[in-house]
């Protein structure tokens, strides 16, 4: 996999966290079933426990793209993939791994696992930075 390709997949992961917590409020919203405003920032969430979590790990998942793909961006705009094409699948896998473990929970074990695939990105995301100004 190239890192474009790992940038693009990590795009199609917040999508499909996305829809996993919106698709379902459109029948509601369209139906009258629910207000359209239901699910306005600062209200009690109406949702049930695991379309609250998809959304939380999809607004995680904003946490680390702009600087993931500005780093495969910097890489192509230097002709330098080579440095980032070995590590940029890991940095999806880890975020598809912290996402699944977010949506499953928050356990004390869950949390620590979200933390250390959190971390791995940033070692990984910093390792592509540092191989691009060796």
């Amino acid at each position: 996999m190239t890192a474009l390709t790992a940038v693009l997949l990590y795009i199609v992961w917040m999508l499909v966290l996305a829809l996993a917590y919106a698709g379902p409020r459109i029948p509601q919203a369209l139906t009258g079933a629910r207000p359209i405003d239901s699910w306005e920032r600062g209200k009690v969430p109406i949702d049930p426990l695991f379309l609250q979590r998809a959304k939380a790990a999809h607004m995680n998942c904003l946490e680390n793209f702009p600087l993931f793909a500005g780093v495969v961006v910097i890489a192509a705009l230097m002709n330098q993939m080579a440095a980032v094409d070995k590590v940029a699948a890991f940095v999806l896998y880890a975020r598809i791994a912290q996402g699944l473990v977010h949506i499953s929970g928050t356990s004390f074990l869950q949390i620590m696992l979200r933390a250390t695939f959190y971390l791995i990105q940033v070692g990984l995301i910093l390792y592509m930075v540092f191989g691009l100004l060796g």
